[in-house]
């Protein structure tokens, strides 16, 4: 009797725990499903643009890379053309200088767009190396874009360049070594043909940090920060990043004075 007894006390202590561990998952359970079904904050625009880079730019994803303007290759950003476009019609230049053609997709895009602006405007296109050939074969692009062959800081290609739009209203695109030394230097060089009212613009500057890559280096960011330091010539027209989804953070550079 008293063995049957201690069974029963044994059985009854276990369906004891039994239950109040039960109890405790479902109460754990509930936790978790009430914390779940919190609603989150929104994430922050910095982190928006942080992703939205790191799915845009790695070269095995089927993005910017693939891009192409009347089927040459184009390593484009089109928020920026878009934005681009805007101020090529605002400002109507007689050139536009690009340092960094490598398929000469951009030279095609914006020469696409000028013929609509200014029927006589030219592209002054600048490379170490000449990958152009495709571009090279378009109408427009045979029609409006002048290549130079050599580096953009190279003082006698920086001599050309100004004496070929003296007295001309400009806009400067910086797309070609994104380095912070190279890029000041660009700066430094083409600053002095952009008129007032114009723009000087920097692609690229998102890396190293802003927001993406943060081991990249000092690069096109760096070098615009320099630069401003030193004038006053030039601000950063954030308006031109009402797209959000810009490669030229703080590189909108407009001279106003």
């Amino acid at each position: 009797m008293r063995a049957a007894v201690g069974l029963l006390a044994v059985v009854a202590a276990g369906s004891i725990s039994y239950n109040v561990l039960q109890h405790q998952r479902h109460a754990d359970l509930s936790v978790r499903l009430a914390v779940a079904s919190r609603p989150r904050p929104p994430p922050s625009e910095k982190e928006v643009l942080r992703l939205f880079y790191e799915q845009w730019i790695p070269l095995q994803k089927p993005t910017v890379w693939q891009n192409r303007w009347l089927g040459v290759g184009t390593l484009q950003n089109p928020f920026d053309v878009w934005v681009t476009q805007e101020i090529l019609f605002e400002v109507r230049p007689d050139f536009i200088v690009e340092t960094g053609t490598w398929y000469g997709g951009s030279a095609a895009v914006f020469s696409t767009i000028l013929e609509q602006i200014n029927p006589d405007a030219r592209i002054i296109s600048i490379d170490v190396e000449d990958h152009a050939g495709e571009a090279k074969k378009l109408p427009i692009v045979q029609k409006r874009v002048d290549f130079l062959l050599g580096s953009s800081t190279d003082p006698k290609i920086v001599s050309e360049v100004k004496a070929r739009v003296a007295g001309k209203k400009v806009v400067v695109i910086l797309d070609s070594l994104h380095n912070k030394d190279h890029v000041l230097a660009e700066l430094e060089a083409y600053a002095p043909i952009v008129n007032v009212g114009s723009y000087l613009i920097v692609q690229d500057t998102f890396v190293n940090g802003h927001p993406a890559w943060p081991s990249y280096g000092p690069g096109p960011h760096e070098a615009v920060q320099t630069f401003l330091l030193k004038r006053s010539d030039f601000v950063v027209d954030k308006s031109r990043e009402r797209l959000m989804f810009t490669f030229s953070v703080d590189g909108w550079l407009k001279r106003v004075r």
